[in-house]
């Protein structure tokens, strides 16, 4: 990763600084706290971010898709986002399983800690939870029958590198502008999946399917989807 590389402009100074203060306004509130403690027992994405997912879940207007849940961390900001909006919303995940070795939070069974996370957190009733991979046919299915005519105001996308993959797959029920926080795009010393992921996304910039907002937190992408006509397949 080259950190002295441009990175693409789109967004207005303006849409990006109101971002900004928003997260700065959130500090100052009680979701903060709920959050950290949300970021300490269940997520390596950082504090910043899950807040961002928790803002664009409660002012989205249409369901709200991630891909890669791992244990839950950023799927309980989204539902709080949910929650605090008064609103009616799909928060459909995807999420294979498997295991994973870390200091804090290694599991050996992902969806079961995935499961028994929501539970505690009391928001497993606002989760359809799709246990597969995200590029299978099986699973684009049953995102689609979740969806029904809804289309997705937010997306939340932190698995493997194949970021292009995951966004053709359910690129047609993207609304116009939809939010959309990608993980694993910037990282001090690039490893081969911030390398894939960043050129996916760069890409799609290029193309202008994407508007890029900002990098938050660590290694987190947010901008929107601009791609307007869906994909012919």
């Amino acid at each position: 990763m080259n950190p002295t590389k441009p990175i693409a402009r789109a967004a207005s100074d303006k849409e990006c600084l109101d971002l900004m203060h928003s997260l700065m306004a959130y500090r100052h509130e009680a979701i903060h706290s709920e959050l950290m403690k949300i970021r300490d027992n269940y997520s390596m994405l950082h504090l910043d971010v899950l807040i961002l997912i928790y803002h664009f879940a409660k002012f989205c207007s249409d369901a709200i898709l991630e891909i890669g849940a791992f244990v839950g961390g950023a799927t309980i900001a989204a539902a709080f986002g949910v929650r605090d909006s008064g609103q009616r919303k799909k928060l459909i995940v995807i999420e294979p399983g498997g295991s994973v070795k870390h200091k804090r939070l290694g599991t050996r069974n992902i969806l079961r800690d995935l499961e028994r996370n929501l539970a505690r957190e009391h928001v497993a009733n606002m989760v359809t939870l799709i246990k597969g991979q995200s590029f299978r046919p099986e699973t684009i299915s049953a995102v689609r029958q979740g969806l029904g005519s809804d289309q997705v105001g937010l997306l939340i996308l932190d698995a493997d590198a194949a970021k292009r993959r995951d966004i053709d797959c359910y690129r047609d029920k993207f609304a116009e502008g939809c939010w959309m926080v990608i993980d694993d795009i910037y990282g001090a010393n690039a490893n081969e999946k911030i390398t894939l992921s960043r050129a996916d996304v760069d890409a799609l910039v290029k193309e202008g399917l994407l508007e890029p907002l900002g990098f938050y937190g660590w290694s987190t992408w947010v901008g929107r989807w601009c791609g307007g006509q869906p994909l012919q397949r």
